[in-house]
């Protein structure tokens, strides 16, 4: 190949009338080369396209194609698990090189960034996600994620749940104080209703009273975000994404345990032994010198309630909360008072309590406590067994029953209104 200097020069040459021969002799080229490069002029030399040269990656880019196709959400430390699953060797950044050709990546604004000593904040927030269970799938359901990370070490604890009511919340917040074993001095909420009803007249927040009994228990300080400034809580806001992507989409879950179940593990084998991307430490490790600065759990549980009462249905079943909760054969007032507490259902009956049930997550599910229907098996097995047969006056034969067969068929008659 020749400089375009040489092939000026030569080309000069040959206008002032040298023969090819000569302009050989001269520059020391070969005379086809003369020839060549005269025949093609000023034209600039073509030159094929290089052969591909394969790469680690190549056998798994329809692969990544195909799932950012499906979830263009889907992280890329999500993706490198799942190709390396498939036999993949290579290293991180070839796969994330090839998600920002086929993903543009989106410019995030500047962001002022706070940090929090160990053990002082906690910031709690929900957030809908939308999919459908297997055990049935034509049902798209919307659940709710319940968040809570610790400011310090980004220590992240979650659950999905059906609700966002009040008791829920609660549920939740004593879960996390226990799995964290301690409660940090401070909890940062968005508005969420349960927590904030509003603002006083003379400024100020007003708080649920259930959750300022609530975090007076624990000796918690809860603080309200500053509204329209979902930022000032971002680092509970940014899990949500990540556990989206990373997560949540592209599995399939049974129910609602099976999602928790799930979720647990990925808490516990990804979540919470990654090197996090801002504080650049493992966040397991950063939680265990935090933990020692979260306060004690309290010594007794949390015992505030809210009182109702309800009517027994025929079926000796009471209604809470769109779930039915049963009550034993022996009650005998068709009206109760029922205490609802974080995690319990307690049902009372002239001051007595006669039944005791965990809370059903969702609507419409009935619970039916051990022994509550005991009569009641006992005299369907009496009326079923063969019966042992004794005179009582000639000519007459009569069955001889359990007297809790005539109890139950007594306290049957008694319901309807009739006299046996």
């Amino acid at each position: 190949m020749v400089k375009i200097g040489e092939l000026m020069m030569i080309l000069e040459l040959h206008r002032q009338g040298l023969s090819v021969a000569a302009i050989a002799r001269e520059t020391g080229r070969d005379a086809k080369t003369i020839r060549r490069y005269i025949a093609r002029g000023l034209e600039p030399p073509a030159y094929g396209p290089r052969p591909p040269q394969m790469c680690r990656l190549d056998p798994y880019k329809a692969y990544l194609q195909e799932r950012i196709a499906a979830y263009p959400q889907l992280s890329g430390r999500r993706l490198l698990r799942d190709i390396r699953a498939l036999g993949y060797d290579g290293g991180y950044t070839a796969v994330t090189d090839f998600l920002r050709a086929v993903r543009p990546a989106v410019t995030p604004a500047f962001e002022v960034r706070f940090e929090t000593p160990p053990g002082r904040q906690a910031q709690v927030d929900f957030a809908q996600f939308q999919g459908a269970f297997t055990d049935e799938p034509e049902v798209s359901r919307i659940v709710w994620l319940f968040s809570l990370v610790l400011g310090s070490s980004r220590w992240l604890w979650a659950r999905f749940v059906l609700h966002q009511d009040l008791q829920t919340v609660l549920r939740c917040h004593i879960a996390a104080f226990a799995d964290l074993g301690g409660v940090p001095e401070e909890i940062l909420y968005d508005r969420m209703k349960t927590a904030v009803i509003g603002e006083a007249a003379e400024g100020g927040i007003v708080y649920n009273r259930t959750l300022l009994d609530f975090a007076g228990h624990y000796h918690f300080h809860p603080k309200a975000c500053r509204p329209y400034r979902a930022k000032t809580k971002g680092k509970v806001e940014r899990p949500f994404r990540y556990i989206r992507q990373d997560f949540f989409l592209g599995r399939s879950f049974r129910d609602l345990d099976d999602l928790n179940a799930q979720l647990a593990d990925w808490l516990a084998t990804v979540a919470n032994v990654r090197v996090h991307a801002t504080t650049r430490r493992v966040v397991g490790e950063a939680f265990a010198e935090e933990k020692p600065k979260l306060q004690d759990l309290p010594t007794v549980p949390f015992g505030s309630v809210l009182k109702l009462e309800r009517r027994v249905s025929h079926e000796g079943m009471v209604s809470v909360g769109g779930n039915l909760y049963s009550v034993p054969d022996a009650t005998q007032k068709r009206v109760v008072e029922v205490h609802t507490l974080a995690d319990e259902i307690r049902i009372f009956e002239g001051g007595a309590l006669i039944a005791s049930h965990p809370v059903l997550e969702g609507r419409g599910r009935r619970r039916v406590a051990a022994g509550h229907r005991k009569l009641r098996v006992v005299a369907e097995n009496a009326m079923t067994a063969e019966a042992t047969l004794i005179t009582a006056r000639p000519g007459e034969r009569v069955a001889r029953r359990p007297l809790a067969v005539y109890e139950a068929v007594g306290r049957r008659l008694a319901a309807r209104g009739e006299r046996p």
